[in-house]
């Protein structure tokens, strides 16, 4: 019980340190990735770019993106979220006005960063190079449900967690589907 204690007292304070940073970094970069991240904008909009401009790869890395996306988002949040059921930071840690619009679903896990992992982790292994342009807004996306007092540090991390699972999902159903019709 102590470690759960302490990791719990742990994650507080990251989140209490996270949610205080009041640069002109996070309040400049941080609100439109949220934007774009929101109703997943931001992957839709990777995966249109893809597919128009990369050729065979590009589709090919735009439909693993999707795929993996839509996976994570069913994990997290038509499974994820209804078993575990985990309230969202308090407001009162939260200096900024950003943690009004928190949604009032569960906070385990992030669907927002599930998402984006499986999104840009599906895209990594058919078009690497884009895979690594998608891992940048990723990151900011998991920053940013912290900054933004949506999620905990473990909500995020469960997430991409989830995203991860999503993406190598995606990737082996190929090849299980083949053996299942063999």
């Amino acid at each position: 019980m102590r470690i759960v204690a302490s990791l719990r007292r742990d994650e507080n304070r990251l989140t209490k340190h996270m949610a205080s940073w009041d640069s002109v970094w996070a309040r400049g970069v941080l609100p439109p990735v949220e934007d774009a991240a929101e109703h997943t904008k931001l992957w839709w909009a990777a995966a249109a770019l893809m597919a128009a401009g990369g050729g065979w790869r590009g589709r090919r890395a735009a439909a693993a993106g999707i795929a993996g996306m839509a996976v994570g988002q069913v994990l997290s949040n038509a499974v994820a979220k209804q078993l575990v059921e985990r309230r969202r930071p308090p407001k009162e840690r939260f200096p900024h006005e950003d943690v009004e619009g928190r949604p009032d679903s569960s906070s385990f896990p992030s669907g927002h960063t599930a998402a984006a992992v499986a999104f840009a982790a599906a895209v990594a292994p058919t078009w690497p190079w884009a895979g690594a342009a998608c891992a940048v807004p990723t990151v900011l996306v998991a920053i940013e449900r912290v900054h933004d007092g949506a999620h905990y540090p473990s909500d995020v991390a469960a997430g991409a967690a989830i995203g991860l699972a999503a993406a190598a999902l995606v990737r082996a159903t190929p090849r299980l589907l083949i053996r299942q019709l063999s």
